[in-house]
């Protein structure tokens, strides 16, 4: 058998993305040789950037005769392959949708070569050698709940020239019998499933994303995010990303006893329970956070990396569930503030007060900016696609700040109505004879956008956003 000894630790691209050539140093001498077959901490470095994809399971195929042929089969998860002993000559075509499905890729492997497969791509190999043996790491169980795809290993399109003739070769009756290109039905991609699907943000997403059959939205009804059976609800290595814009939001209720636990519940259990499922399956989660984890005080717009300190319960809260989102190794955390989209909000009500003649007072010391939720889903799409570094972004609307007394009098203005109408009040005068309990906001609620706008991330301005959502 020839190895090719000396090689150092690289990797090679191929023209299906994602699947990648790993050349690996083989030691030999007198007595046979050695490898590090998967050596998860140098292969998964950046100057290597082999995927770090969590392999569940290590299966041997050992073949005694050359020429043994095993049929195109694409598989939901991914996979390692790599010779022990002998010879093989390897197919690879890409079933997954998209513009590079039915490329093709062949290349013999020995024991100094390795392939990376990812989820979609069909694979076959034939021997070359007698007595070879291959091992291949997957990051999934088979499930007869999962979704397969393959090709004919004599497919005219992807006319694999196969080293020996397949009239000459063993081929299973099954692998005879796949489907030509023309009729492969091509493998979806990864799930997303988007929670909290009938609030605000939910329904921008559901706008964003469209309907297909790879995106999922959940209600509260459709899915219980606190309940100890979360892990076997959905098959979720099927599942790419989870969105959680599901959200206690209710600030002031969540100051009291019953308010406090379904906050809790919602915005600390919820986000942990995703978090075990994200880790356990290399699931990227997207969290929608809050100005609410800051308190307020200082005189600058606040970063990703400002120290959080909330006041209240729900800040409090979505604090917590901050610092668990961020225990997923693939996370995007989304600050936001002063949401606005389809529902009830501050807008609908002071447009909906200058039509019936209603003259309100509006606190003029809490600062930000409006943000809409058709931008903050275009945003959560971005990151997503682009595949922006993982952490916190603040998004939220661009362009100046204002005071709610200051958008208040703008809606006034924009809707034909006199802005001398809106009094201006302080936050403490506004609440000061509630006869239930008050959460404490902050009276700066404004975020630095230069981390997302560095990412691509781009938002309209409150102003600009606020005159569109009026028509006006």
């Amino acid at each position: 058998m020839s190895i090719s000894f000396g090689k150092a630790l690289s990797v090679r691209e191929t023209p299906i993305p994602g699947l990648l050539v790993v050349d690996l140093p083989v030691h030999g001498d007198a007595r046979g040789w050695f490898k590090e077959n998967w050596q998860r901490e140098k292969m998964t470095a950046g100057a290597v950037g082999v995927p770090d994809f969590g392999p569940v399971q290590n299966n041997i195929s050992f073949n005694d005769a050359v020429g043994t042929t095993r049929g195109i089969h694409a598989e939901p998860w991914d996979k390692y392959v790599s010779v022990a002993t002998g010879r093989i000559f390897g197919a690879w075509v890409d079933l997954r949708e998209g513009e590079s499905f039915g490329t093709v890729f062949t290349a013999e492997l020995d024991p100094s070569t390795a392939i990376f497969v990812p989820r979609g791509v069909g694979n076959s190999y034939q021997t070359l050698e007698p007595d070879t043996a291959y091992a291949y790491l997957v990051n999934d169980h088979w499930s007869p709940e999962a979704t397969y795809t393959f090709l004919n290993l004599a497919d005219e399109t992807a006319a694999i020239e196969w080293p020996i003739p397949l009239a000459e070769v063993e081929i299973s009756e099954k692998d005879k019998n796949h489907p030509r290109l023309a009729d492969v039905v091509p493998m979806p991609p990864r799930k997303i499933l988007v929670t909290g699907a009938n609030g605000q943000l939910g329904r921008a997403l559901r706008e964003e994303f469209g309907d297909h059959p790879w995106i999922e939205y959940a209600s509260r009804a459709d899915l219980d995010l606190t309940s100890p059976e979360l892990h076997s609800a959905r098959r979720w290595r099927d599942y790419g990303a989870i969105i959680n814009a599901a959200a206690y939001t209710k600030v002031d209720l969540a100051e009291t006893p019953e308010g406090r636990v379904e906050a809790w519940a919602a915005n600390v259990s919820a986000v942990s329970g995703l978090a075990h499922v994200a880790i356990a399956n290399g699931i990227t989660l997207v969290h929608v956070s809050s100005d609410y984890v800051f308190d307020g005080t200082s005189d600058l717009p606040y970063t990703e990396n400002s120290a959080l300190s909330p006041l209240g319960v729900y800040g409090q809260t979505k604090a917590a569930g901050e610092a668990i989102a961020a225990t997923v190794p693939e996370h995007y955390i989304v600050r936001t503030s002063w949401v606005i989209g389809d529902g009830s909000n501050f807008i609908r009500t002071m447009a909906s007060l200058a039509e019936r003649g209603v003259d309100p007072r509006v606190v003029d010391d809490q600062t930000g900016r409006l943000t809409f939720a058709d931008d903050i889903a275009r945003a959560i799409r971005h990151l997503l696609v682009a595949r922006a570094p993982f952490g916190v972004y603040n998004v939220t609307g661009s362009g100046e700040s204002l005071t709610w007394y200051e958008v208040a009098r703008e809606v006034f203005r924009l809707t034909g109505h006199d802005p001398e109408r809106v009094g201006a009040v302080s936050t403490e005068a506004y609440f000061r004879d509630s006869a239930v309990p008050v959460s404490p906001r902050p009276r700066n609620s404004v975020l630095e956008l230069e981390r997302a706008h560095a990412a691509g991330v781009s938002t309209r301005s409150s102003l600009d956003g606020l005159r569109r959502y009026l028509g006006a």
